[in-house]
């Protein structure tokens, strides 16, 4: 299979396999939405989705946000890492967004951005999936996968993304960039990774990688 030939067998196997996508943290709107995208770095959407009913309980926007301590928010988002950062950023970007957006999130790549705590990642989320904008948000399984596949060569996430957005059709990033991260985490992980059960790896994987695990 030429590259063009193992795109199209890659986007037809996960539409096989996830035909119905939906982003797997709870939120009820954009702000909670933003927040539970925050919190999800380094961390699982399990455990995110543990804590956040806890924090929205006391705070699910910005106004009522900003009456809590940076302190207060820390004790709850404790269990996610890298709570010290994630606290200041939740009470900061609540603080702007009230005196520059009327207490909205912005549909706005730099203006997300400029956020405390918002990276690049974090707003191609939120672009994507709440305001249905094409972005390709690269984590680590998408990076892990991009690699294996032979559709990028490993060396940056913002290489990844470039290659990713280069190779499939602009229409379809929103929902593939959420079937490639389900089905690494199904078939194709990290840690116990098989290609009994990882087939599209198994079909168009990198050589060296498939050497690896087969020695």
């Amino acid at each position: 299979m030429n590259k063009k030939d193992k795109v199209k067998f890659v986007i037809n196997s996960l539409e096989k396999l996830y035909p119905k996508v939906s982003a797997p943290l709870d939120h009820k709107d954009p702000y909670t939405f933003l927040i539970a995208v925050l919190l999800s770095a380094q961390s699982t959407d399990a455990g995110v989705n543990k804590v956040t009913p806890i924090l929205f309980k006391k705070a699910d926007n910005p106004y009522d946000m900003i009456k809590l301590t940076v302190e207060d928010i820390r004790n709850i988002i404790r269990p996610v890492g890298l709570s010290p950062m994630k606290s200041k950023g939740i009470y900061g970007l609540s603080k702007i967004l009230i005196s520059k957006y009327g207490g909205k999130v912005p549909k706005d790549f730099d203006a997300l951005e400029s956020l405390p705590a918002v990276g690049h990642k974090t707003a191609s989320v939120v672009m994507s999936q709440i305001f249905d904008v094409p972005a390709f948000p690269v984590d680590t399984h998408i990076h892990r996968l991009m690699y294996r596949w032979c559709f990028s060569n490993g060396k940056s996430v913002t290489k990844t993304e470039k290659d990713a957005k280069r190779l499939f059709p602009k229409h379809l990033w929103n929902k593939l960039h959420l079937q490639i991260i389900f089905y690494a985490r199904e078939y194709s992980p990290a840690r116990g990774w098989s290609l009994d059960k990882d087939f599209i790896s198994s079909k168009i994987g990198r050589r060296s990688e498939i050497n690896k695990i087969k020695k």
